[in-house]
C-alpha cells in the first residue's frame, strides 16, 4: 500500500439513527463535535437521518421521512397532478 495517503483520524465512531435511536460503531474519519458511552467507552457520535434500519428499502415499510418541510414544499408546488 502507499504510504501517506491514508487518513489519520481513521477511528472508531458511533453512529446515531435518530429515527429510532439504533447505534452502531464502526471505523471513519467522519468529523464529530459530540461524543457518547456505550459500554464504557467513549466515542465521537454522528447522528444520521436515516440508515439500514429505518430505511424502507431495508425495512419493508413505507415511512414518510420530512426533513425540514420538503414533502410538504414540494405537494404545495405541483399539487395533485393526476392527468
Amino acid at each position: 500500500m502507499k504510504q501517506g495517503i491514508h487518513p489519520e483520524t481513521y477511528r472508531l465512531v458511533a453512529f446515531k439513527d435518530m429515527s429510532n435511536e439504533h447505534v452502531f460503531i464502526t471505523r471513519s474519519c467522519v468529523n464529530t463535535k459530540e461524543t457518547v458511552t456505550l459500554e464504557g467507552t467513549e466515542y465521537p457520535l454522528y447522528k444520521l437521518e436515516i440508515s439500514n434500519t429505518s430505511h424502507p428499502f431495508y425495512t419493508g415499510k413505507m415511512k414518510l421521512v420530512d426533513t425540514a418541510g420538503r414533502v410538504d414544499k414540494f405537494r404545495s408546488r405541483y399539487g395533485d397532478r393526476k392527468k
